[in-house]
């Protein structure tokens, strides 16, 4: 065990301390892992963030590697046999959103070029950087996450509500929410 302080929220496990340490808030630009991170913060609501991560794998298998072009075109018979899938959360309106939500992505990408363009302007491509002392000092949502799922819904995405997409920017790094004491806060680099 390694003496870094870190974010409380990740405790003592290592596959929660090492997603912190190489992923959690940091700025994510490529389309493919925006895609991914918004169809995992989807399936997390009313689920604990480690409960996806231990089966994000199964996740990907189970969803062609969140290839939102193949998923954009799976038929119901694809979706429904996720039902079956004891590896991933069975949860009938999380699933078909994810062909819903590939479709509004891909729309989104005609639209604005990029996923990555779309979803950055809503912090002027910069990342917003919070100093909290504590992680119960993060908000659920803020005045940014609750444009941007109105704006997600609108565009005809699905469990996109302003604590999920607040999720999703914290994962993205559209927000560095790593508190003062974490050796991930750039104050402490």
């Amino acid at each position: 065990m390694d003496n870094k302080i870190r974010c409380r929220w990740c405790g003592s496990d290592e596959l929660y301390q090492t997603y912190h340490d190489l992923e959690w808030g940091n700025p994510e630009h490529r389309d493919e892992a925006l895609f991914e991170l918004l169809i995992l913060e989807g399936f997390q609501a009313g689920l604990s963030w480690i409960t996806i991560l231990k089966r994000r794998e199964a996740f990907r298998e189970a969803f062609a590697q969140f290839d939102y072009h193949l998923l954009a075109n799976w038929t119901d018979a694809q979706l429904e046999a996720q039902m079956k899938n004891e590896h991933i959360i069975r949860n009938r309106l999380k699933i078909s959103s994810v062909r819903t939500n590939a479709l509004a992505f891909i729309k989104i990408q005609e639209k604005f070029g990029s996923f990555n363009q779309y979803i950055w302007e809503f912090v002027g491509h910069t990342p917003i950087l919070n100093h909290f002392a504590q992680h119960g000092d993060l908000p659920a949502s803020t005045e940014i996450s609750v444009l941007l799922s109105k704006s997600l819904k609108k565009n005809g995405f699905r469990f996109v509500g302003p604590t999920i997409c607040y999720a999703l920017m914290q994962a993205a790094g559209l927000v560095n929410d790593h508190t003062t004491e974490c050796f991930r806060h750039p104050n402490n680099s």
